[in-house]
């Protein structure tokens, strides 16, 4: 087990006037080892810390322009190719990265298929920010009279000192100390003047299309397979012994039987509760592709208390989005330690509408899956911090740019048909899986490791009435937002049962009061 090689987190100022320094050890969620970054050119300053698995190459240099490269890219091969330097492939995907920049411009960034991050300091002086396409590998920014902090985590940045300013082309998160989030599938060149922020171009680099194609059933299955195949195999790398979580449903099962298609052994682990698991239909699946199988269980009393560590990991305060993240959260902090690659089913609901099975009308189905895939941004579900927090990369084969642009593109009636949902990935699967996984309905992962049962148990136990639950769990995740992003603490420092009791309080105040 090789394990991946490359920088899974950083922080780093972009200084042009002397100032108050960024601090030179940022309090990580992503656990790696620490390397210090540092460039400079036409009166620019970068430095700072890149949190590194492996030993990868964080910063790319030519002449005068300098890039800093968290993450990986997947279409290496065409990139390297289309440069036309062969020699690329072989090298770090900043290396690769800095050439598709020399060579496209900007547009380099609408051409990159890849989870990833990246900062330039162009031989103008200019700072370059961008994401990928599905801002999987999230970029916060803020900015002062003195210079630019990035980071791919907003904690780092969440308490600075000097006078926060407007960062054009980014979004404020709220309460954020003039924290910004650099949207997904975005690069903003920022230039200053006069010591003031300018963004000389807002770049959009990818889009959720609208546009709808429909081709022959035959067509699409075949397509499908194909290009989720190739995703896998790109996002293996040189690992020969991956893992996949594993729920036994058709997402990660596809997974699975993909990754087992181009490795000499896959891993694959699954995780329940006492109050609900998978493992049979996961070990189904894990005997049916013949993979090292782990089941891992844990306490479902336990399982809640990771809220604060989902939150650190997150960045959100989304109670729904965290509820879906907790059993990941678990799972990955239970893991063996060590570097290790894991894939996962994670977020082929969205374009295939997994989460709308009791729509019948393809009307209305494509109508919701359109309206998911354009509020997705921000909601951080498949940040690499879930996984970073435990020192483990984890990656999404069917949030890669290719495989995304073909299932959100095509017509409802393949993703719905005979009264099966995700039909076109289902019949893709066909010979690969077994009957009855092709055919087993959806079952969300909290809902398959009783996250939301769990929690929900809680705050009926704890006199929440029932018609507040929703608005309670709303009120836990902003708290320990505050406490744990905005207020730098650690999530072992701060109690799921206190903050449930501050809210319980705050809740029976509210309603004396109206009453």
């Amino acid at each position: 087990m090789l394990g991946p090689n490359l920088v899974s987190g950083f922080s780093v100022r972009v200084s042009w006037a002397s100032g108050p320094a960024t601090p030179t050890a940022p309090q990580f969620a992503t656990q790696g080892h620490h390397i210090p970054v540092e460039a400079a050119y036409a009166g620019r300053m970068l430095r700072g810390t890149a949190v590194c698995l492996g030993t990868p190459a964080a910063l790319a240099r030519d002449g005068a322009t300098h890039l800093l490269l968290g993450g990986e890219i997947y279409n290496r091969e065409a990139i390297a190719g289309a440069v036309g330097n062969a020699f690329l492939t072989h090298g770090s995907d900043a290396e690769l990265v800095l050439a598709a920049w020399l060579h496209w411009g900007i547009s380099a960034f609408r051409i990159l298929n890849g989870r990833f991050a990246a900062v330039i300091l162009d031989s103008g002086g200019r700072i370059v920010l961008a994401t990928d396409h599905a801002g999987s590998f999230p970029l916060w920014v803020r900015a002062d009279e003195y210079g630019v902090d990035v980071s791919s985590e907003a904690k780092t940045l969440a308490r600075g000192k000097s006078l926060a300013v407007d960062v054009p082309g980014a979004q404020l998160i709220p309460r954020g100390a003039g924290v910004h989030r650099v949207p997904a599938g975005t690069a903003l060149i920022l230039e200053t003047v006069q010591g003031e922020v300018r963004t000389s171009s807002v770049v959009r680099t990818w889009a959720p299309p609208l546009s709808r194609t429909a081709p022959a059933p035959d067509a699409a299955v075949a397509k499908v397979r194909e290009l989720l195949g190739e995703a896998v195999r790109t996002r293996l790398r040189d690992e020969s012994e991956p893992t996949v979580v594993l729920s036994g449903g058709i997402d990660s099962s596809g997974v699975a039987a993909h990754a087992v298609a181009h490795s000499a052994l896959v891993h694959t682990v699954s995780m329940g509760t006492d109050v609900s698991d998978e493992f049979e239909a996961a070990a189904a699946v894990a005997g049916h592709l013949g993979t090292d199988h782990q089941e891992i269980s844990v306490d479902s009393a336990d399982l809640v208390r990771e809220l604060p560590w989902a939150v650190w990991a997150a960045e959100i305060t989304d109670h729904t989005i965290l509820e879906y993240l907790l059993p990941l959260v678990a799972l990955y902090r239970r893991l063996p330690p060590g570097p290790r690659r894991i894939l996962t089913g994670y977020g082929a609901d969205i374009p295939l509408g997994g989460m709308h099975r009791r729509t019948e009308r393809l009307d209305f189905l494509d109508a919701v899956i359109a309206h998911d895939m354009a509020t997705f941004d921000g909601l951080n579900e498949m940040s690499p911090v879930v996984s970073g927090v435990a020192g483990i990369w984890s990656t999404h084969p069917y949030w890669d740019r290719d495989v995304l642009d073909c299932l959100v593109t095509l017509d409802a009636g393949l993703k719905r048909r005979y009264g099966r949902d995700k039909w076109v990935l289902r019949e893709s699967l066909t010979g690969m899986l077994p009957d009855a996984t092709l055919a087993r309905p959806k079952l969300g992962i909290h809902e398959g490791s009783g996250t939301t049962s769990a929690w929900t148990a809680e705050l009926l136990g704890r006199g929440v009435p029932e018609e507040k639950v929703e608005e309670a769990k709303a009120a836990m995740a902003r708290r320990m937002h505050e406490l744990i992003v905005l207020g730098g603490e650690r999530p072992e420092d701060v109690s799921f049962d206190e903050v449930l009791l501050s809210t319980e309080s705050a809740l029976r105040l509210e309603r004396r009061t109206v009453t």
